[in-house]
């Protein structure tokens, strides 16, 4: 009965939907089930997945990224103009790369935990001003092309493997950051992120620099954009088109997953099987012959219901898991008038804080 409940939940019914999806695709098309194409798969969704990591952490912490997509851009155009033919160049540009992407990370954190700017404005106003940059750069044209050495991360890998033939290192890095991100999730700060998605005045009564927790979301989300930009390079080639979208294609994948948009609940697996859920069902879609251009109309569904069924789901629990008033007040017993409910703050929160009083 707990095995059907947890499929049947926000974070379980992604894997529910993901095994249902890989089972049509391989009927409608009996070659998917070749450990080959499987990996051709993983390695298609690997970008997608390791951006979602990202605006994962910023999710639960109750934020958004909207600049991620044009950040991939950008780091895109970056490779293909200062790598050149030139092989020596990748270590260099590499490292150029995750220091563009910290720092654009850190902009959007700052921003919005010290000047107290709305994260939707703020990363949106990065968006714009990425693209822009980009289309002044390049004139909205492709321009540039790596070195093959830099091309060779995404689209390259191990060969002549039994069994599988070959495994992309766009699938070994995706596993390698996946589990960075649990790793994180275990530590103090991806508590802490819960924490402030979920109660973020407990937070600040116990003595946590918030504002410094929230700029490493944002942080963390800009280098996942940007592991990804190295992967596309080698996979999609240098062109302005490069990311356009996967901001939105990662809130997808993450609401999809069960993580509660406003932030407080979420589990970083979840949101990566959302990617493949995704994936898996444009596949679907693909080979069902619907328009490719039907794809955003799709994403938006998704976005609404996995909200809605998410929101449903939180509040019978809540209604159920709540206390039996009691006969004499009316009143829920050992809870003081205006407690808040909450699953990450009070052991946050010291005594006399914002569990029990005001602002």
């Amino acid at each position: 009965m707990n095995f059907v409940r947890t499929l049947v939940s926000p974070r379980g019914a992604v894997f529910l939907l993901l095994a249902i999806l890989l089972i049509a695709v391989i009927v409608m098309n009996p070659n998917f089930a070749e450990p080959g194409q499987i990996m051709r798969y993983i390695q298609r969704v690997a970008p997608i997945a390791i951006v979602a990591i990202g605006q994962y952490f910023v999710i639960i912490a109750g934020e958004f990224d909207l600049s991620q997509g044009s950040l991939i851009t950008a780091q895109v155009i970056v490779a293909g103009n200062l790598v050149g033919e030139d092989d020596s160049r990748t270590i260099p540009v590499l490292c150029l790369m995750v220091v563009l992407g910290l720092f654009i990370g850190l902009v959007n954190g700052l921003l919005t935990t010290l000047l107290k700017v709305p994260s939707f404005i703020v990363t949106l106003g990065m968006m714009l001003a990425l693209l822009g940059l980009v289309l002044w750069w390049t004139g909205g044209a492709a321009t540039g092309n790596p070195a093959d050495s830099f091309r060779q991360i995404g689209r390259g890998g191990i060969r002549d493997l039994a069994l599988i033939d070959f495994l992309p290192w766009s699938v070994l890095i995706l596993a390698a950051w996946l589990a960075l991100g649990i790793w994180v999730t275990k530590r103090p700060l991806g508590k802490l992120l819960i924490a402030i998605g979920d109660n973020s005045r407990a937070v600040r009564y116990s003595g946590a620099r918030d504002w410094w927790v929230t700029t490493r979301a944002f942080m963390i989300s800009s280098l996942s954009a940007t592991v990804s930009a190295v992967l596309l390079v080698g996979y999609a080639g240098v062109h302005p088109s490069v990311g356009r979208g996967y901001e939105f294609i990662a809130i997808t994948a993450v609401v999809l997953g069960g993580v509660v948009l406003g932030g407080g609940r979420g589990w970083i697996v979840a949101a990566v099987a959302g990617a493949f859920v995704l994936e898996a069902l444009f596949l679907v879609l693909n080979i069902a012959g619907v328009p490719s251009s039907l794809r955003d109309a799709v994403q938006g569904f998704i976005i609404i219901a996995a909200v809605a069924y998410s929101g449903l789901v939180f509040r019978s629990r809540r209604r159920g898991a709540a206390p039996t008033p009691s006969p004499d007040t009316g009143k829920k017993p050992d809870a003081p008038d205006g407690a808040e409910e909450s699953s990450a703050s009070p052991a946050l929160a010291p005594e006399g804080s914002a569990q029990t009083r005001g602002d």
